[in-house]
């Protein structure tokens, strides 16, 4: 009886479990239920990394390596419950972009990854990162988090083929009769329901439930059970330590460390700040404690990112899937962490919980991420409320958070010194709207 009393006496020390009204059992579901909702990004960024030159099998481990080694950074030295990896668009700009028109192989691009993680731990150290999220005002605050849950629907609706490409309108309606599509909205209808009912699993449920339909619906493959065990491999060996920093110092470094590091700055702070909102730590003021470790912790991770192999590791925006389970500490990354580790040996296994079997829950954590901010803004001063709208809009319609956070201080600067209000505008906002313009030109 002593043993156990003393485990639960170290994990409440470590992870303050009831200061943050959770216990173990929410923690662990919350951490399946994040699980299941991330765990597509072990099949999207190796594709992506492929791409840009890596063996496959390599970069899956690397990913799923630096995803355990980001998840643990941050449940012990921040004690958020929060999944930091390489994400989907920071590994598109390495892969495509990086390693294609910049010129780098992919061995330098790794080397400017460890070198922008020692930029963002400096710039953590010395408290420009905080001093940028300090003077970021809370009306925007609030926007950032209302469009990124803007963006993640519209990610869930891409997922869920809802939405297409359509070459007149951009945008336009995908097949309803498609099983993706018809069982993502009985996901979307079958977690609200549940929520209703206060059932705190009801986001974990929601995606198993989907996922076994799309196999009896053959709208899932099955194909992963064949290679079950095949081409096995628990470490990257073909990508750890293999950073070139020779050749990344002749291929144009400070455009290289500029665009890496103000790609996911902005990126990473903005989905932080929506995430802690969520998870309820986030202050009347703005102010958001434990923001010092966690950006430590990230900074710390994409350098290990870049010595394993992988793109930039930053918070993982479906980490709120977990948030909305219930998970409050890092006792959720730690069992996060535990499951990425299992992973290796299960990787085939993957592909039974397909992109629109989280698409539905996507969907649902938009609406909660609106909900609970719009009508908390501003919106009868126009200096302020066409910049936070333009925030909210521009994430999801330009498929970047940093572009929408960027048309939100560009526009909330000018209009504040047009309309008199000039007091609002901080140095380090004016600073911000000038770096942004310089990033909106250059793009």
């Amino acid at each position: 009886m002593t043993q156990p009393g003393g485990n639960k006496m170290s994990l409440e020390q470590l992870f303050k479990l009831k200061e943050r009204g959770t216990t173990v059992r929410t923690e662990f579901l919350g951490a399946i239920s994040a699980y299941l909702a991330v765990c597509y990004l072990f099949i999207v960024v190796p594709g992506m990394l492929h791409d840009a030159g890596i063996p496959i099998a390599d970069a899956t481990v690397a990913t799923i390596w630096a995803s355990i080694i980001g998840t643990l950074l941050i449940a012990f030295i921040a004690n958020f419950p929060i999944v930091v990896a390489p994400g989907l668009g920071i590994s598109a700009y390495f892969a495509y972009y990086v390693c294609g028109p910049m010129g780098l192989n992919w061995q330098a691009a790794c080397a400017a990854v460890i070198v922008s993680g020692f930029v963002f731990f400096l710039l953590t150290v010395t408290k420009i990162r905080q001093t940028i999220i300090a003077a970021i005002p809370i009306d925007m605050k609030l926007a950032i988090v209302a469009g990124i849950g803007a963006f993640i629907t519209i990610i869930g609706l891409k997922n869920s083929g809802i939405i297409i490409a359509n070459p007149s309108t951009m945008i336009g309606l995908g097949n309803m009769l498609a099983p993706q599509a018809y069982l993502t909205v009985l996901g979307v209808i079958l977690a609200a329901w549940l929520l209703s009912k206060k059932i705190r699993i009801a986001m974990l449920i929601t995606i198993l439930v989907v996922a076994v339909l799309g196999i009896v619906t053959g709208a899932t493959s099955t194909e992963g059970l064949s290679s079950f065990g095949s081409n096995f491999k628990i470490l990257p060996t073909e990508t750890i330590f293999q950073m070139d920093f020779k050749t990344m110092a002749t291929v144009g470094i400070l455009g290289v460390l500029f665009s890496i590091t103000m790609v996911d700055l902005f990126d990473n702070m903005s989905t932080l700040i929506g995430l802690s909102f969520r998870a309820g730590f986030m202050q009347k003021n703005g102010r958001i404690p434990g923001l010092d470790r966690a950006l430590v912790s990230d900074s710390i991770a994409t350098m290990c990112a870049g010595a394993i192999g992988t793109p930039t590791s930053t918070a993982i925006l479906e980490s709120a899937v977990g948030i909305e389970a219930g998970a409050r500490t890092g006792l959720c990354a730690i069992f996060l962490a535990i499951f990425f580790f299992l992973t290796l040996f299960i990787t085939p296994l993957l592909t039974l919980i397909p992109a629109f079997a989280t698409a539905c829950v996507l969907i649902l954590i938009g609406y909660i991420m609106l909900e609970g901010t719009v009508s908390r803004i501003n919106f009868s001063d126009i200096s302020t409320g066409l910049p936070c709208f333009l925030t909210i809009f521009m994430m999801p319609f330009t498929f970047n958070i940093a572009t929408g956070l960027a048309f939100g201080v560009i526009s909330f600067v000018v209009l504040k010194f047009l309309t008199g209000k000039r007091k609002e505008v901080t140095l380090t906002m004016a600073i911000l709207a000038v770096v942004f313009m310089g990033i909106l030109v250059s793009h």
